[in-house]
């Protein structure tokens, strides 16, 4: 029998062979990652996933387009969990959700299910991702997942050459440019040089453009910002390079059934459900010009009261306490005496400022506003909220940084320093693990307390008063 693939979304996989069904990455939200909209467009049929039993479900690292509770939640909790993880915070919350199997991976440790073999293997971040070896019915498959591959691993891997078939990350994501774009670089024309000579040392019959676009909200610059390479783009490429080698797109809900011979359509997945044409492909503009991020600021709903005083109350004092307690990046731009400047927007587009005077690890709000300035950061309040409380990523912050005047000794600087040693960013997610799970379990939890809470009430029973729990 062949092994049958089908696609979920972004890095989401289900296998079937001779009767066992795995599932990778699983996913089954949209928007995932709290303002992440899958493109092309895709929905899911939850009530059809509630009555799914996969016999494992393998996570390849922690962040939130990976492992998500809330998708997590449908699934039967007799299901055997395998997450690559360094940290166990995301076992308890997983074991918190109520899965009874929660296991821990180790590299080039096989799990055996039924009639698939998978092989964790090492990836180039090997503190937060892993990649997977899935071998049924003959065949190899490697699942690149969304890391760039260690040299080590290449090694072992090419043993295994030529491999049936490679799910590649075909993208480059520019995460860290739309930071900063005044300042950015451009695009290069083509992929990466070292994907190409990877490929031919895998030597793979059939290749697959893995991982996911997406858009934004309708109205953001981000739509045209983030991914400069296309499937097309892609194809010719890999094509090019590899002759032998056969590009195929699987779009979520395709299936696919391969064996040492062939690679052939199978029945898709019926509660993914595509919505419109799904062979689109993203359309980079590296020449439109972001808006200021006081315009972005008003798309965004009010703040309560207690909201904003929480954020006011980060900016005026928790933020000095957390960037106190953490240990500076060595050759960081701000070991020498730097003023920062933190512009802060409400929903109509007011600007509050906050002025602090950094060098090494000590740092100071000053009175008022600074003559000259060496470091500047921009926001929109609501997403201050929404990285301290709802766990949401650095992907949809709109956070500007450096989009100021600067003396010529301070651009010149400022031109080779890190992005991410923005102290806002390290304030918000340095030292920081699983705030996304950690804010979905809080809620589920929530929800399930009320639930019980009216059933009891329903009933004529008193609900107990709830006990939080902690992780």
């Amino acid at each position: 029998m062949p092994l049958n693939i089908s696609r979920i979304l972004h890095a989401g996989y289900v296998f079937e062979c001779e009767g066992t069904v795995i599932a990778f990455d699983t996913i089954f939200e949209n928007p995932f990652s709290r303002n992440c909209h899958a493109f092309p467009d895709v929905r899911f049929d939850h009530e059809q996933i509630r009555k799914l039993r996969f016999d494992a479900v393998f996570i390849s690292h922690f962040h939130d387009d990976h492992c998500s509770l809330e998708s997590l939640d449908l699934l039967d909790r007799n299901t055997p969990i395998y997450i690559y993880c360094l940290f166990e915070e995301i076992f308890g919350m997983v074991r918190a959700l109520g899965f009874t199997n929660v296991q821990s991976l180790k590299i080039d440790a096989p799990i055996g299910i039924g009639a698939i073999t998978v092989i964790p293997r090492m990836a180039l971040d090997s503190d937060v991702d892993s990649m997977f070896q899935i071998q049924a019915a003959g065949v190899n498959v490697l699942n690149v997942v969304d890391s760039w591959m260690h040299p080590d691993t290449l090694e072992v891997l090419a043993t295994y050459a030529p491999w049936d078939m490679v799910l590649w990350p075909f993208q480059t994501m520019r995460e860290m440019e739309v930071l900063s774009p005044t300042r950015a670089t451009a695009a290069p024309p083509e992929i990466p040089a070292d994907w190409i000579e990877e490929l031919k040392v895998l030597n793979p019959r059939f290749v697959v453009p893995s991982s996911c676009q997406f858009l934004q909200e309708p109205w953001s610059w981000y739509n045209h910002a983030f991914f400069p390479i296309t499937y097309r783009q892609f194809q010719q490429e890999v094509q090019a390079a590899l002759p032998r080698a056969q590009v195929v797109r699987l779009n979520p809900s395709v299936s696919f059934a391969l064996d040492a011979q062939s690679l052939r359509a199978s029945t898709p997945l019926e509660w993914v459900l595509p919505v419109g044409d799904q062979d689109l492909d993203y359309q980079y503009d590296a020449s439109r010009k972001p808006p200021p991020t006081a315009d972005i600021a008003t798309r965004f709903a009010a703040l309560d009261a207690a909201q904003t005083a929480l954020v006011l109350a980060f900016c005026e004092s928790g933020l000095l306490e957390k960037y106190r307690d953490m240990e500076l990046p060595e050759d960081s731009y701000f070991e020498q005496p730097r003023v920062w400047r933190l512009r802060v927007y409400d929903h109509k587009g007011a600007e509050m400022e906050f002025h602090y005077r950094l060098e090494g690890d000590a740092i100071a709000r000053l009175d008022g506003p600074a003559d000259a300035i060496s470091w500047a950061t921009d926001i929109p309040i609501s997403k201050i909220y929404a990285a301290l409380e709802l766990g949401e990523s650095l992907t949809s912050l709109y956070l500007r940084i450096n989009d100021a005047e600067f003396d010529a000794a301070t651009s010149a600087e400022i031109q080779t320093a890190d992005i991410i040693d923005d102290p806002l960013i390290r304030c918000l997610y340095n030292d920081v693990f699983g705030a996304y799970q950690a804010a979905q379990l809080r809620r589920l939890q929530h929800r399930d307390a009320h639930t019980a809470g009216s059933m009891k009430a329903s009933a004529g029973v008193a609900p107990k008063a709830s006990v939080p729990q902690r992780i």
